[in-house]
C-alpha cells in the first residue's frame, strides 16, 4: 500500500477527550473516531488490526475443535425472560420493539439463543459435545462509556459455547479452552496472567479471567512471584494472628458516642482519634428473600464473591429502606449490637478480638468498646473480605503484589444454568431427558487492540508486535523527489510485495521529521528509511520500531534481510 492512497488520517496533538494512551493512540493513528459515546468508527488501519487479532482467535478456536457460526445480533426478548435474565441483566440490556410489536433485544451475549438452537437441532447424546462459536459486534449500553474501546457500548467479541452430557467432558473442553486463550494472549504479544474470577451476570460455577497487565488497567490483581495470580474478591486470605483492633478490653460493655455529620469510616476513625482498622463496617445484603449481615474491618472490602459462595446465591447490598426495616436506624449508621431477626456473620480477621468501634443503629451516633464475641451474636467467622497486597499468598505464602490489568477473556463452567431455566434437554444413553450441561468462553476482540496498545506503547506512539500489526514494514524515503531515494524505495517495496510481506511505502511529500513521527505513532514493527547519505554509501536503515540502534544493508538486500528479522519477531511470539 502506497501511502498517499491510503485512508490514515493522524493527528499530532492528543485529542481533548481521550483519557487513557490507548484512545489517545488509535484517534491519532487514525485508526478510530467516535460516532457517539460508546460507538466507533474504526478506521481502515484500526480495522486491519482487529482482523489480525480476529484471525488469531479464529485460528486456535478452530484448533480446538469448535465450529464458527453467526447467530442474529438482534434477539427475541422471550428467550432471554425464558431464561430469567431479562430484569436481572439491568439498564445495560438494549430493549427495543419492532414494527409489529414484538420485544427485541440487542444481543451483549448469547447464551439464550445458542442454548434454543441447540435444543431444536440436537437431541441425543450421540451427537455431543459440540462446541460452537461466532466473532461479533455486540452491544452493552454502559451507563459511562469511557477510554474509546475499552469501556464502549459497541464491541466486537468472540463468544464460543460448549453443550455435554457430563461435567467430565465439560472440564475437557474447559481445558482446551483455556489453554487456546493462553495462546491467543501469547501470540498477540502480551504481558498477561489468568485468574479465578466471579461469575457475575453470566454465572456458572467456576470462572477465570485473562488479564493484560498495565498501569492504566481497570481491575486490580493480585499477584506472587511464583506464578499465582488472583482477583482480590476471589483471593482466599489466611489471617497471619493478632491483628491490631483495639486497646484491650474493659470492664463493661459498649458506650454510645455521638458523631455528627460523618458518614465514612475514614470520617469516623479520625472524629475517635482511631485507625480505620479499629471500626468496624457492618453491611446488610439481600440474596432471594432473606438478608445477612457482615462484618468486616474499616480498613478491608467485603468480597460479595466469597459472600455469594457462603451464601449459595446471588447476593445485593440492601437499599436505604431494608437497612432501615432491619436495623432501625439510617444508611451509614449500622452495627451487630442488638442486632435481631438478621443472620450475622463476620470476617476471620475480626475473630483476633480487641475492642472496636461500630454503627448504633441510630442516626450520628456509633458506639465504642464493642467486643464482638461480647457483645454481638455472630452466628460464623469467615474468609469474607477482598484480599490486598499486604496479604500472603495462597500457593507459597510469600507477600502478594498488587497489579492493574485490562480483561480481554473470560472462561465459564455454566453447569446447567441456561438449559435447566429454558428447559433445554437431551436423550442420555438411558433414554432420559437431561439438561445440556454448558461452558461459555468470551473474547474481546476490540479489547485487546486497546489493551495492546496501552502495554506496548511510548512517547512517540504504539509499538505492535508483529503478530497483530496493520502492515509488517513501512518504507521511508526521506526525499521522493531525489531520483536515487526514490529508486530505491520503489525497489524495495517491490522485493518485499513478491515475497509476500505486507508494506507501506511513505511516498507523501512531508518533511522528513513529519514523516519519522507518523512512522513512530501507527508502530509498525520494522521501519526502512532510505536517506540521502546512506544511499550515496550504497546503504539503507533498517530499524526495529521499539528498538534504538539500527542496522545498515545494501538496498538489495532490503527486502531479504527484513524478511530474516520479521521471521525472528513471530517466533518470540510462538506459543
Amino acid at each position: 500500500m502506497r501511502w498517499s492512497q491510503a485512508f490514515i488520517p493522524t493527528l499530532k496533538e492528543d485529542p481533548a477527550e481521550a483519557e487513557v494512551a490507548s484512545h489517545k493512540l488509535m484517534i491519532r493513528a487514525g485508526m478510530l473516531r467516535k460516532v457517539a459515546p460508546g460507538i466507533h468508527d474504526y478506521l481502515p488501519l484500526g480495522w486491519r488490526v482487529i482482523k489480525r487479532v480476529e484471525d488469531i482467535v479464529r485460528q486456535e478456536m478452530d484448533r480446538t475443535g469448535a465450529h464458527e457460526l453467526l447467530l442474529p445480533a438482534n434477539c427475541p426478548a422471550e428467550l432471554w425472560q425464558k431464561s430469567g435474565r431479562y430484569d436481572a441483566y439491568g439498564p445495560e440490556l438494549l430493549r427495543y420493539k419492532d414494527r409489529s410489536e414484538h420485544e427485541l433485544v440487542f444481543g451483549p451475549t448469547h447464551e439464550e439463543v445458542i442454548t434454543d438452537l441447540v435444543d431444536r437441532e440436537i437431541k441425543s447424546y450421540r451427537e455431543l459435545p459440540v462446541t460452537l462459536y461466532q466473532i461479533q459486534t455486540k452491544f452493552r449500553d454502559e451507563i459511562r462509556p469511557r477510554f474509546g474501546v475499552l469501556r464502549a457500548r459497541e464491541f466486537c467479541m468472540k463468544d464460543a459455547y460448549s453443550f455435554h452430557v457430563s461435567k467430565k467432558s465439560l472440564d475437557a473442553t474447559y481445558k482446551l479452552m483455556y489453554e487456546a486463550y493462553h495462546r491467543i494472549c501469547q501470540r498477540c504479544g502480551v504481558d498477561y496472567r489468568s485468574v479465578q474470577a466471579a461469575g457475575g451476570t453470566i454465572g456458572g460455577s467456576f470462572t477465570e479471567e485473562f488479564m493484560v497487565l498495565t498501569e492504566r488497567g481497570e481491575d486490580s490483581i493480585l499477584v506472587c512471584e511464583c506464578g499465582f495470580a488472583g482477583k482480590p474478591e476471589m483471593v482466599a486470605v489466611k489471617e497471619a494472628g493478632t491483628r491490631d483492633t483495639g486497646h484491650g478490653t474493659r470492664d463493661g460493655g459498649p458506650e454510645e458516642v455521638a458523631t455528627p455529620n460523618v458518614h465514612t469510616v475514614e470520617e469516623v476513625a479520625a472524629l475517635l482519634k482511631l485507625k480505620p482498622a479499629q471500626v468496624v463496617k457492618t453491611m446488610l445484603y439481600t440474596y432471594g428473600d432473606q438478608a445477612i449481615a457482615v462484618l468486616v474491618r474499616g480498613d478491608h472490602a467485603v468480597s460479595e464473591a466469597k459472600l455469594a459462595a457462603y451464601c449459595q446465591a446471588e447476593v445485593t447490598l440492601a437499599d436505604e429502606q431494608t437497612i432501615k426495616k432491619i436495623t432501625g436506624g439510617p444508611l451509614g449508621f449500622s452495627g451487630p449490637v442488638g442486632l435481631k431477626g438478621v443472620k450475622l456473620i463476620a470476617d476471620s480477621a475480626l475473630q483476633a478480638g480487641g475492642e472496636v468501634v461500630t454503627g448504633a443503629n441510630k442516626q450520628d451516633a456509633h458506639l465504642k468498646g464493642v467486643v464482638l464475641a461480647r457483645d454481638a451474636e455472630v452466628v460464623a467467622w469467615e474468609d469474607l473480605r477482598e484480599a490486598a497486597a499486604a496479604d500472603t499468598c495462597p500457593k507459597c505464602a510469600k507477600p502478594l503484589n498488587e497489579k492493574r490489568g485490562i480483561e480481554v477473556g473470560h472462561v465459564f463452567k455454566l453447569g446447567i444454568k441456561y438449559s435447566k431455566a429454558m428447559n433445554a434437554n437431551f436423550i442420555d444413553q438411558s433414554g432420559k431427558e437431561q439438561p445440556y450441561i454448558m461452558g461459555c468462553y468470551g473474547f474481546g476482540v476490540t479489547r485487546m487492540v486497546a489493551a495492546i496498545i496501552e502495554q506496548l506503547h511510548d512517547e512517540d506512539g504504539i509499538i505492535w508486535p508483529a503478530s497483530v500489526a496493520p502492515y509488517q514494514v513501512v518504507i521511508s524515503p526521506l526525499n521522493m523527489a531525489k531520483p536515487a531515494l526514490k529508486e530505491a524505495a520503489e525497489k524495495i517495496y517491490q522485493d518485499l510485495l513478491a515475497a509476500g510481506t505486507e508494506v507501506l511505502l511513505d511516498d507523501r511529500e512531508l518533511a522528513t521529521g513529519a514523516k519519522l513521527k507518523d512512522a513512530d505513532l501507527i508502530g509498525i514493527p520494522l521501519r526502512v528509511t532510505i536517506g540521502e547519505r546512506s544511499i550515496k554509501e550504497g546503504k539503507v536503515e533498517l530499524k526495529l520500531r521499539r528498538e534504538k540502534d539500527a542496522k545498515l544493508v545494501a538496498p538489495d538486500k532490503a527486502a531479504e534481510e527484513a524478511g530474516k528479522i520479521l521471521e525472528e519477531e513471530r517466533k518470540k511470539l510462538e506459543p
